[in-house]
Formats: structure tokens, C-alpha cells, sequence
């Protein structure tokens, strides 16, 4: 039976940390926290933490942090995002065969039951522990829960290392790829349909911008012995007036994934070299993260995990860990090729060999 209880008539839902690591995440998954209705499974979270006395707990709108002060000579930073995409007829949780199925299982509340359950268990670690717990990933990066505590109280997220729990098919996953949206506007003249002649058509001048997608060959950087798979894709396009009127402007909006030996200026210029002539607009940036694997606290995690490292297909909040002086990196349960998808699921051995794990580093 499932260690949880959602009412619906304003009582708070309660989980239970002491259940097992399977029940836990259903219980998180049935918890729906779509970007921007964090708050439900923030409360239920700082509530099921707030009795254990070896954690103090701070919390910022609906991101909660809750850290140990045994005064170890290293701290790490547990990371999680609590937030999920919209749902799309995936909910509630069920177990089907060797997998628990669900919005956000495998994208990626399997990781914060993780991270709970260690929370709950570790009384003694061998090193200060930060959990973080924080809303609105999935969305633009000035609502992130970790970008709004970074502008009130950096100090809680200060660390020697850190472990973002983002699905990695519970192996580590190093560094991750810089992303970059940006609109490519084509400009044309209105005219009136009837007398098209006297018009220059924008939508129909944006195939030469679609064209420039089609024939892209994107980068495939190795670094530190890994290697990253640039991209560059076409993710919506606008345009047109009326029914009966030839359009003067087109916007093919493009999402570009950058290798973190990219800077975000760097990645900025080599988008306006190829779409030279066309007006650019850049609408959301975050740079990648390096790889790291030789700094020694991202060495120590790996000998004791196992295993190899994989580069990190996509951003994750590793690079804002990076950019803060902290080494960090993806190690989760998961295949993040579900993550979004209707199907996706979280297989229960990942969410038993994750715990394992970590609670073999940090005990």
C-alpha cells in the first residue's frame, strides 16, 4: 500500500519517509506539481522533513533547502527539482513489471525520493549534506527556484561538490550542454493578396532560414575523453496578418544545445555568422558546464559510484553549480530520453541501485 494521502479538502498531503524508495516516488508522482503549482509538494516535502532534528530547514517561496552542521571538513549539495512539465493523461502513478510509470518518475521525482530517503536516513554522514529541493526547472531560467535563492541567500547553496539528481540511467553523467533560444526574424512588404506581386511574401522567404537548418552538420566535441553532440533545430515559427494579406515578417524560432568548450558570446556569434542578414534575437541562454572529471571531489564520487562517466545530452543545473565555483554532476535514476514524454517511467532498479549508492558515499 502506498505510504501517502492526498485530501482534497485543504488538509496538507503527508508522505512518509520511512516507506519504501518505490512507494516514496509514487507517492511524489501522484503529488502533481506541473511549473508554477509547486506548492502542494513543497509543504508536503518541509513537512515529512521539518521533525528530524539533525537538519535545519530554510525555505523561499516553494523551494526548501534543509541542511546538517556536523562540521565535516566537506559539504555536498544534493540537488532536485520538484517541478514537471504539463501532464498528459499520465497520471496517477502505477507499477507495471520492473518500472514505476508516471509524470515527473523519471523526470525527475525518482531522483528527489533519493535524496529524501537520505535526508530521513543518514543521522551521521560522513560529510555536511544540502539538500535542495527547488521549483520551476522546467521553465525560463529567471523562475528557477535555484536563480531566486541565489539572489537572497547564496550562502545556502555554498558547497565542495554537488549531486544533481536528473535522470542519468544511474551513472554519472558529466558536465552538460550550454542551450540558447533565439528568434530569426525575415522581414518582407505587405501587400493585398488579390495583387501579390506588389508584396514580398516573409513566410515564403523564411524557407532560406529553414534551408540553413536542414543542411546544419553540428559539432561533435570530445571532451575530457567524452563526446558531446551539438544541435541546432527549428522549435516553432510565426507569421501572417489576415486571411486576404500577403505577411511582412516571419520568426522561425531555434533552439540551439552548444558543447560546454562554448561560451554563451561564443555560441551568440556563431549563430549570427550563419544567419547572417536575417535580425536575431536572443530570447533565453545558459551556458554548459565543463566535464570535470579530474577535479578530485568529482574523482572520489566516481571511484565510489562506479562505473564510467557519459557526457550530459542537455542543460541541467549542473552548469549553475559550475558557474558558482562548486564541481558538480548528473547521477539520478531514469532514462532521461523519457523524460517528457507520455510513457515515461523510472525502473525500480535504478531507484534502489541510486540509494544504494549514495548512501554507501556519504556513510
Amino acid at each position: 500500500m502506498l505510504a501517502w494521502r492526498l485530501r482534497h479538502n485543504g488538509a496538507m498531503t503527508s508522505l512518509d519517509l520511512a516507506s519504501d524508495i518505490v512507494d516514496l516516488t509514487a507517492a511524489l508522482v501522484d503529488i502533481e506539481s506541473v511549473s508554477g503549482n509547486e506548492k502542494s509538494i513543497t509543504d508536503a516535502i518541509e513537512a515529512a522533513l521539518a521533525p528530524l532534528p539533525w537538519l535545519e530547514l530554510w525555505r523561499h517561496r516553494h523551494t526548501l533547502v534543509a541542511r546538517t552542521s556536523f562540521g565535516r571538513e566537506e559539504r555536498v549539495v544534493v540537488a532536485g527539482h520538484v517541478d514537471t512539465v504539463p501532464g498528459n493523461d499520465n497520471l496517477p502513478a502505477r507499477v507495471a513489471g520492473d518500472a514505476l510509470h508516471g509524470l515527473g518518475s523519471c523526470d525527475m521525482k525518482g531522483g528527489v525520493a533519493v535524496a529524501l530517503k537520505l535526508a530521513s536516513s543518514l543521522e551521521a554522514p560522513t560529510r555536511d549534506l544540502t539538500y535542495v529541493f527547488y521549483e520551476a526547472e522546467e521553465v525560463e531560467a529567471d523562475l528557477n527556484g535555484l536563480t531566486l535563492i541565489s539572489a537572497v541567500r547564496p550562502d545556502v547553496l555554498a558547497g565542495d561538490f554537488a549531486v544533481v539528481m536528473e535522470p542519468s540511467n544511474a551513472v554519472i553523467e558529466a558536465g552538460c550542454q550550454g542551450t540558447m533560444r533565439v528568434d530569426v526574424t525575415v522581414r518582407g512588404v505587405r501587400a493585398h493578396a488579390a495583387r501579390s506581386w506588389n508584396g514580398v511574401n516573409a513566410i515564403h522567404a523564411a524557407t532560406d532560414v529553414l534551408a540553413l537548418l536542414t543542411a546544419y552538420e553540428p559539432r561533435r566535441p570530445v571532451i575530457d575523453g567524452l563526446q558531446y553532440h551539438e544541435g541546432l533545430n527549428a522549435v516553432g515559427i510565426t507569421g501572417g496578418v489576415a486571411g486576404n494579406v500577403i505577411p511582412d515578417g516571419c520568426t522561425v524560432s531555434i533552439n540551439h544545445r552548444f558543447a560546454p568548450d562554448r561560451s554563451e558570446a561564443d555560441a551568440e556569434a556563431h549563430l549570427r555568422e550563419l544567419f547572417a542578414g536575417f535580425h536575431i534575437e536572443v530570447s533565453d541562454s545558459a551556458p554548459g558546464a565543463l566535464p570535470g572529471l579530474g577535479l578530485p571531489a568529482a574523482a572520489a564520487f566516481l571511484e565510489v559510484v562506479g562505473g564510467s562517466a557519459n557526457p550530459k545530452f542537455g542543460w541541467t543545473d549542473v552548469a549553475r553549480f559550475s558557474a558558482m565555483g562548486i564541481p558538480a554532476v548528473n547521477f539520478g535514476p531514469g532514462n532521461p530520453e523519457l523524460a517528457h514524454t507520455q510513457g515515461e517511467f523510472v525502473p525500480l532498479a535504478h531507484l534502489h541501485s541510486c540509494l544504494d549508492r549514495m548512501t554507501r558515499w556519504l556513510s
